[in-house]
């Protein structure tokens, strides 16, 4: 099957990010109508007005405040009585390392990776279950199956992540509404870039970052063949998976991921200052340039 994006309702949070805004754009095209959430309403609502097409919003909301996130569905509600399509794909993550992280920092994390997408989902379902083929997708991570040794807090949520939307997916499936996750490796964001500068997790820099094009692909594809899990790059997936097998052999696997890991680092890094996104300040030490 192919999925009719023709006037369905389908709201992303974290749409002003590098992956929301690409699929709002490959849904936009298709003739959906974008509801583009992003706690900075400045850049939501410049994603929505770039969007082809009509109908689109964007729509600033914290999700960590719940009271914020009923209004801002209230207002869906008054304006278009119906979510046809939930993309919770809000995330962040951090390079501090979990033994000089604040306490406060880690709860935030947790927060926004892990129960945000839960409240925003379970607050979702009745403007859900008033479309005639309600759909919830969510975009977790291959740091949801395989621990990430220097972002333990990401890993944590989106382990916790994964689980939930399986749980999520297998409760829904009987009651109308199909549920599922994308889980990429590391994706050529501001946040990936972010994190390499300030020199954050080497271990998912083992091969080259994939494009936002890429993650929005496999969204695409839960839609036309719904199913509880998509990954963006099969041969990965299969490769963390077998990983796991035995994690008592990690300790012995983690230092030669690592060295692979950091050289792709520097890399990426060679390659953000190329195409004019990052630069050197000092023998060892990067910075975003900041985008127009």
């Amino acid at each position: 099957m192919t999925y009719d994006f023709t006037e369905k309702v389908i709201l992303v949070t974290g749409g002003a990010g590098g992956i929301g805004s690409a699929l709002c754009h490959r849904c936009a095209a298709g003739g959906a109508r974008l509801l583009v959430v992003d706690v900075d309403r400045v850049r939501a609502e410049r994603t929505a007005a770039g969007l082809p097409g009509s109908g689109h919003a964007g729509l600033g909301c914290d999700l960590l405040d719940r009271l914020a996130v009923e209004r801002m569905l209230d207002g869906v509600a008054a304006t278009h009585g119906r979510i046809d399509v939930l993309v919770n794909n809000v995330g962040m993550t951090s390079s501090q390392r979990f033994d000089v992280r604040s306490v406060d920092s880690i709860e935030r994390e947790i927060d926004l990776n892990l129960v945000s997408p839960l409240v925003t989902t379970r607050l979702a379902i009745p403007l859900l279950r008033a479309s005639g083929d309600p759909r919830v997708i969510t975009t977790v991570s291959l740091g949801g199956i395989f621990p990430l040794g220097e972002t333990p807090v990401y890993s944590a949520s989106k382990f916790g992540l994964r689980g939930a939307m399986l749980a999520i997916g297998l409760d829904l499936a009987g009651k109308g509404i199909r549920a599922g996750s994308v889980l990429p490796s590391a994706t050529d964001t501001r946040m990936l870039r972010r994190e390499a500068v300030e020199g954050g997790n080497s271990m998912q820099f083992q091969d080259a970052p994939q494009q936002p094009a890429a993650v929005v692909g496999a969204v695409v594809s839960l839609l036309d063949e719904p199913r509880l899990e998509a990954y963006v790059r099969p041969g990965e997936s299969r490769l963390v998976r077998l990983a796991m097998l035995a994690p008592n052999l990690l300790p012995r696997l983690f230092p030669l991921f690592r060295k692979r890991g950091e050289r792709g680092m520097a890399r990426y890094l060679e390659d953000l200052r190329r195409r004019g996104l990052a630069r050197r300040v000092g023998a060892n030490r990067w910075e975003l340039v900041e985008e127009a």
